[in-house]
């Protein structure tokens, strides 16, 4: 079953911000590792849940070959917005459930980032991820950790699943803004005192480089979905070993700012 209410819920989000990426290319970079330029130049790449091409915009400065972005949501009019600032002539952005995706040529690259555990069953994401990658070509992805998360799942998680149901600039506004704003907070406050041991303090360091307006979108993006997983470490080594025809010589997890795994390899 496709995740209709998911997609048009991020559509909401992305399309009611301002143009060009959402992220710095600091933060691209941040993501991707281990991957990085040599990985994508010259090659075919593919993003799974695209959004508004926040991702696509800095992924042209790795100088791939082309650049298909694939979403089920109407932010691919966003999407396709700021892809037609960069410049950048080879790319295509289709609309489409990830899930079930599966291009007629395989991709060097393929990457999905976020958008796994806003998925009913996530493992079918991942499946695609690997489905649509080439022989000897790279997956990567990055998802929302069990581990590290205990704050969130007991905290906001529980008020997602009311915002969720509301119009969206009730959520955004008059709950995701003082929300964030009290993060914002908490967040400066920890850091600049160094307080390691408080939750989320490793994650806290990450964003503190941004301004409130980043964390508002980052509370919105949390409390604007219908659903969200947070998957552990077990769960995803379980991905990656039950899938054939991923080479189990060449996988990795990293654990991000004690919060969220990023993971991937090469398939056979």
């Amino acid at each position: 079953m496709k995740d209709i209410k998911t997609a048009e819920a991020f559509a909401n989000s992305w399309n009611n911000l301002p143009g060009g990426s959402v992220y710095t290319f600091d933060q691209f970079e941040d993501w991707f590792a281990p991957l990085q330029k040599s990985d994508f130049k010259d090659k075919n790449v593919l993003e799974l849940g695209c959004g508004n091409a926040s991702l696509l915009v800095h992924a042209t400065q790795w100088e791939p070959s082309n650049l298909v972005g694939i979403d089920l949501g109407e932010s691919i009019v966003s999407a396709n917005q700021n892809m037609s600032q960069t410049g950048f002539k080879n790319y295509r952005i289709e609309k489409a459930d990830l899930t079930e995706y599966r291009a007629a040529e395989k991709f060097d690259v393929v990457y999905s980032i976020g958008v796994l555990h806003h998925l009913k069953n996530p493992v079918e994401g991942f499946t695609s991820a690997v489905e649509n990658t080439k022989s000897g070509g790279a997956f990567h992805c990055w998802v929302y950790a069990k581990e590290g998360n205990g704050l969130i799942i007991w905290v906001v998680d529980p008020i997602r699943k009311v915002a969720s149901k509301l119009p969206w600039w009730i959520n955004k506004y008059l709950i995701a803004t003082p929300l964030s704003f009290l993060y914002f907070l908490y967040a400066h406050f920890i850091v600049a005192l160094g307080i390691s041991f408080m939750p989320l303090y490793a994650y806290s360091q990450w964003i503190c480089k941004r301004n409130f307006m980043f964390f508002r979108h980052v509370a919105f993006d949390q409390l604007v979905t219908p659903q969200t997983k947070y998957i552990d470490r077990a769960t995803i080594e379980r991905w990656l070993a039950d899938n054939s025809k991923v080479d189990p010589a060449q996988t990795y997890m990293i654990f991000r700012n004690g919060n969220s795994w990023k993971f991937g390899g090469k398939v056979e």
